[in-house]
């Protein structure tokens, strides 16, 4: 076959691919306009799925199976007022892939609601009387008349260009950032990639935002982590909004390079922070529906401001957590918990003992192999173990798939909870083939290995709790090696004064103990911030809920004016869209805080 019959062939499944995408959604778009459940559900297989973000429900929403899905579009149809759907230039074209198993097509379209502009991605595959759905997404992507002031909607700078006599750019934003005549509309509590993504969107949708950081410097959160951190996920999807890194920057990027470019996206990005600031303190008011919120400046001073929203940005963790261990109070040597750790350096030649086998375990012995320390991990639980290349590697396949970087976001945040639990189901299989040996050497020294509840893997674990896995480095195969001590925490009779007494009799000798013990969950925060009776209310904060969501995450909460928002730089970048529409349009009046035990 020549070039010219293959360009011929490609030319004309494209042109099939694109017909079949444009056919289905002006079928989709008139029983939609209709309400009609009938001919919308006949659109779809049997067993398909729904997810909507904010278009048509204005939260988080999935539905599975084809009269479910058909009933819920006719019915908020006549709110939602969706129409004009097409397929857009600019975007990528209808393709055929293989998602979940499965060939289809699969193409991303745009339309109008009653209140703005959205997108989406439909999949489908023959049911052998024509092409039909088995997965579709609905977005909502901008609110008409409060477009992201990017590109040629960007601000003239007529405010303070040229202002001879005037304030120039500077003295505008040092009075933006004092906040001396009036309060913010959003306090941002934690400065790192989810306070700077969340608080980047709502400046793009003219949402007067502070940004209250702890640290000294935007950026410290990350700098003053363990000396060798680096990102365990690869750069291209690790972008913040608008501003994506350096093209030269290395694949996989150091603590203090991330840590630098928080605080040049803070400052470029016109981001207001106070920094060395703590908040300590906030009560609602329910008359003004405001916030009258304490921060603490690191001088011991303290500012009461008013906001109408608290966004928590504080990550996924919040304080560290020590476990109660009998008798740790008679070592005599150091014990650091891991977020005080910094390098190995000055403990060489002496025994370490890190309580823990998570990623910050694996890394921080990494670190204190190097300088000649000879460490030992204490296993408590069964731990999940993923290489980061390959097995790692595996969850980018998306990001992998080239830009523009919206159609990978968009494609990420169309998964609805059930497609994510198949779709890591699939991928866990395929990082434990390719990590066999390395799992397979673990278990040969006693290592307690596991795939994760239901065989999900690592990422499961995260979205479930928040650990109970290590992205190896290298530290397994060190421990294979046995150049890497491991313990399991039930041989362990008590802690002594030089180390710890084994069942056995023996005494471990120890210098130095690292509890790499996690942290308690942001509900933890709250009820220190808020108070018990608050945090109570408000619920779990991260964890799946009933419906296979992230409790109480980028979404509205049973609270008003209560946030969060936490994940790694992806996950905050896409969802940070998403919770800043939901504070623009909650400003415009377009959307209420929810009601006990209203159905949104």
């Amino acid at each position: 076959m020549n070039h010219v019959d293959t360009s011929w062939q490609a030319y004309q499944q494209a042109t099939q691919t694109r017909q079949a995408a444009e056919q289905w959604l002006a079928a989709f778009e008139a029983a939609l306009s209709a309400q009609d459940a009938e001919h919308i559900g006949g659109l779809f297989h049997g067993e398909c799925h729904w997810r909507d973000i904010l278009a048509f429900t204005w939260d988080l929403f999935a539905a599975e199976g084809r009269e479910r899905i058909a009933g819920e579009l006719a019915a908020r149809q006549e709110r939602t007022g969706a129409a004009q759907f097409h397929l857009p230039a600019g975007r990528k074209p209808p393709r055929q892939v293989r998602r979940l198993g499965r060939d289809c097509v699969e193409a991303i379209f745009e339309f109008r609601t009653a209140v703005g502009r959205g997108a989406g991605i439909v999949r489908l595959s023959d049911a052998g009387d024509g092409m039909k759905a088995w997965h579709l997404s609905t977005t909502l992507d901008e609110l008409d008349g409060h477009a992201e002031k990017t590109g040629d909607n960007r601000p003239s700078g007529a405010a303070y260009s040229r202002n001879f006599g005037g304030d120039n750019w500077v003295d505008v934003r040092d009075k933006a950032r004092a906040y001396d005549d009036h309060d913010p509309t959003v306090l941002v509590i934690g400065g790192a990639q989810s306070g700077l993504s969340i608080a980047a969107r709502l400046n793009q949708l003219g949402v007067d935002t502070l940004v209250v950081e702890r640290w000294p410097r935007i950026g410290d959160s990350w700098r003053k982590r363990y000396h060798s951190l680096a990102l365990h996920n690869s750069i291209h999807l690790n972008h913040l909004p608008y501003m994506d890194f350096p093209p030269t920057w290395p694949k996989y990027i150091p603590k203090d390079m991330l840590g630098n470019w928080f605080e040049f996206y803070a400052d470029a990005m016109e981001i207001n922070c106070w920094t060395d600031t703590e908040f300590v303190a906030g009560a609602w008011d329910e008359a003004t529906k405001t916030w009258t919120a304490t921060v603490r400046h690191g001088d011991g001073t303290e500012r009461v401001v008013r906001p109408r929203h608290l966004v928590f940005a504080n990550g996924v963790s919040s304080y560290p957590y020590v476990p109660d261990l009998p008798s740790i109070e008679d070592f005599k040597g150091e014990v650091i918990h891991s977020e005080g750790f910094d390098s190995g350096a000055g403990w060489e030649g002496k025994r370490a003992l890190i309580i823990g086998t998570g990623s910050s375990a694996n890394d921080i012995a990494l670190d204190l192999h190097s300088f000649g320390v000879h460490t030992t991990l204490v296993q408590r639980g069964s731990t999940t173990v993923v290489s980061i290349d390959p097995s790692a590697r595996l969850n980018e396949a998306i990001w992998d798939e080239g830009p523009p970087l919206d159609d990978c976001d968009l494609i990420v945040a169309s998964t609805t909870p059930a497609l994510m639990v198949e779709g890591y189901r699939q991928v866990t299989q395929r990082m434990y083939e390719l990590d066999r040996h390395l799992i397979e050497g673990l278990k040969t020294i006693g290592f307690k290995h596991d795939m994760g509840e239901d065989e999900t893997g690592h990422q499961m674990k995260y979205f479930r709790r928040g650990g109970g896995y290590n992205l190896d480095a290298g530290s397994s195969e060190l421990m294979i090696k046995g150049e890497l001590g491991l313990l399991q925490y039930d041989a362990i009779e008590r802690f002594a004064a030089d180390g710890v007494v084994l069942r056995d009799g023996s005494l471990m000798p120890v210098d130095l103990i690292v509890l790499a013990t996690g942290y308690y969950p942001q509900k933890e925060l709250v009820n220190r911030a808020l108070g018990q009776e608050m945090a109570d209310k408000i619920g779990p904060v991260w964890g799946l809920d009933a419906d296979g969501e992230l409790c109480n995450m980028f979404r509205r909460t049973p609270q008003q004016g209560v946030w969060f928002i936490a994940g790694g730089l992806a996950q905050c970048r896409i969802n940070s869209k998403y919770m800043a529409l939901q504070i623009k349009a909650m400003e415009l009046g377009l959307l209420e805080p929810p009601r006990e035990g209203e159905r949104r």
